[in-house]
């Protein structure tokens, strides 16, 4: 792995866990095991820059496990169930430190960084794009999984945000239950009743 790479390996596991002011310039080259120059020669912009880069790239690696879990011709009940299932099982495996790699960073800078918003925004947009098509593709309509794709993201990041305060995987199971029986019920439409 490239002296970068590692730089924003180690700013988007770091980030995410101490958020992005907890987290400084020294121990994010420290857990790099990178020279003190290199950062400023890869990110001139300085943290400001560092940061926009590992949320993009913090983004772009959940996409991919989204999209593990919701692909293409995926019972998309089932995938929603094992989303939520896995996600507690991950943040428990971690002793509640990770969760979403973009999250902490996005509340805390969003109304003060405008470039590492906007990453913020491009990722949370890339992965409801996903659970868009997956929807639509089970012939969910349009607007519908649209909103249904806003109500999983959202019932899984403040699961997240209530399971790593109370250090409890519960929250994430409920939101899993909630959330497909959401899908069940847009995917399955109820019988109308017969008079």
């Amino acid at each position: 792995m490239s002296t970068r790479d590692r730089i924003v390996s180690a700013s988007t596991e770091l980030f995410g866990r101490q958020g992005y002011a907890g987290t400084g310039i020294k121990a994010i080259l420290a857990a790099s095991d990178a020279p003190f120059g290199s950062l400023y020669h890869f990110f001139p912009g300085g943290k400001e820059a560092l940061g926009a880069e590992a949320i993009r790239v913090g983004g772009a690696t959940y996409r991919e496990l989204v999209e593990a879990f919701f692909g293409v011709g995926c019972d998309v009940v089932g995938s929603t169930r094992q989303f939520f299932d896995a996600a507690a099982e991950m943040i428990e495996a971690t002793d509640f430190a990770d969760a979403c790699p973009i999250a902490t960073v996005a509340l805390e800078v969003s109304s003060v960084s405008e470039p590492m918003r906007q990453a913020a925004a491009e990722a949370f947009e890339s992965w409801l794009a996903v659970l868009r098509r997956r929807f639509g593709e089970a012939g969910i309509e349009p607007s519908r999984a649209g909103e249904l794709a806003i109500e999983l993201f959202c019932a899984l990041e403040g699961a997240f945000l209530l399971s790593r305060a109370t250090r409890d995987k519960t929250p994430i199971l409920v939101a899993g239950r909630a959330a497909t029986r959401s899908v069940e019920a847009a995917v399955r439409p109820a019988v109308p009743a017969t008079a």
